[in-house]
C-alpha cells in the first residue's frame, strides 16, 4: 500500500466518516434542544391565553380574581421571583424593546430538515432494500414535492372549511392525513414514512409562524406605529394558526421518536396517535 492510496483510506474512513457522525449529533441535539423551547414557549402561551379568558369570563368578585379589581392580570412565582403578566390588545404606548418568538421554530425546521436529509436522503433509506415499490430516487423526489405541497393543502383547507365550519375541517384535516399515511407506508419504507409524515407536519407549523403568524403581527405592530388600531381579523387569524400548532406538535413528537419504538411501523396505528394526540393537545388548552 503506498502514501497515497494509505493517506486516501484514512480520509475516506476516518475523517469523513467522524465528520458525518459529529454533523449527525450536532445536527440532532439542535433539533431536540430548539424543539423544546418552541413547544414550551407555544403552550406556555397557550396556558396564559387560557388565564387571561378565564378572568375575562369571570366577575370581578369571584374567586379566580379575589381582589375584586377590574385588572386583567396574571400573577406567577418562579425561580425566587414574582411575575405580574397583563395582556393588552392595543396598548396604550409601544415599547422600546418588542421580544418576538420566532427563532425557535426557523430552527427546530431547519436542523430537522437537514438531519432528515443527512440520514434519509444520504444514507438512501427512504425505501425498503427488498421488494421497494418505487425507486430511491422517485422518494426523494415525491418526498421533497410532498413536504413542499402539504403546506398549500393545509393552508386551502384552513381558509375554505375551518373558517367557515371548525368540525368540517377537523373532519377533512383528518381524513387527508389517513390517506396520506397509508400512501407514504405504502411507498416508503416504515421509518421513512413516520419521519416524512412527521417532516410535513412540522412543515406546517413553521409555514403557519413564518408566513401567517409573524407577517399579522407585523402588520398590527405597524397600524400601532401608524396610531391605527390594529385590524382584529388579524389577531384571530394569527391565534387560529397558533391554536392549530398546539395540536400539531404533539403528533409531530410522536413521529420523530417513533424511529425507537418499532410497534409504531404501522399506518394505523401512527393515525389512532394522531387522533390522541389531538385529544391530549384538546385537554392541555383546557388546563
Amino acid at each position: 500500500m503506498t502514501f497515497d492510496s494509505l493517506f486516501r483510506w484514512i480520509y475516506v474512513h476516518v475523517f469523513l466518516g467522524e465528520f458525518k457522525e459529529f454533523t449527525h449529533l450536532l445536527l440532532r441535539w439542535t433539533h431536540v434542544f430548539a424543539g423544546i423551547l418552541w413547544v414550551g414557549t407555544t403552550y406556555y402561551f397557550t396556558w396564559l391565553d387560557g388565564r387571561f379568558s378565564e378572568l375575562e369570563t369571570k366577575p370581578v368578585d369571584s374567586p379566580v380574581n379575589p381582589s375584586g379589581k377590574s385588572e386583567k392580570n396574571v400573577w406567577m412565582v418562579h425561580s425566587g421571583g414574582f411575575y405580574r403578566v397583563e395582556k393588552q390588545i392595543v396598548p396604550n404606548v409601544m415599547p422600546e424593546r418588542l421580544h418576538w418568538f420566532k427563532w425557535e421554530a426557523a430552527l427546530t425546521w431547519l436542523s430537522g430538515i437537514l438531519l432528515f436529509v443527512l440520514v434519509y436522503y444520504h444514507g438512501k433509506i427512504m425505501v425498503d432494500f427488498e421488494d421497494a415499490r418505487i425507486k430511491e430516487g422517485t422518494a426523494v423526489l415525491c418526498s421533497i414535492c410532498l413536504i413542499m405541497f402539504g403546506w398549500v393543502v393545509y393552508d386551502l383547507i384552513l381558509s375554505k372549511l375551518f373558517l367557515k365550519n371548525e368540525l368540517l375541517g377537523v373532519s377533512v384535516s383528518y381524513g387527508v392525513i389517513v390517506a396520506l399515511t397509508f400512501g407514504l407506508f405504502y411507498y416508503f419504507s416504515r421509518r421513512a414514512a413516520c419521519l416524512q409524515l412527521g417532516a410535513m407536519l412540522g412543515t406546517i407549523m413553521t409555514s403557519n409562524v413564518w408566513m401567517r403568524i409573524l407577517p399579522a403581527q407585523r402588520r398590527m405592530v405597524a397600524a400601532l406605529e401608524q396610531g391605527r388600531e390594529p385590524d382584529p381579523v388579524e389577531a384571530r387569524g394569527a391565534k387560529a394558526r397558533s391554536k392549530h400548532n398546539t395540536f400539531i406538535v404533539i403528533p409531530v413528537v410522536f413521529l420523530m421518536l417513533s424511529p425507537h419504538f418499532p410497534g409504531a411501523y404501522n399506518w394505523i396505528t401512527v393515525c389512532l396517535m394522531i387522533l390522541i394526540g389531538w385529544a391530549a393537545a384538546k385537554w392541555l388548552r383546557r388546563a
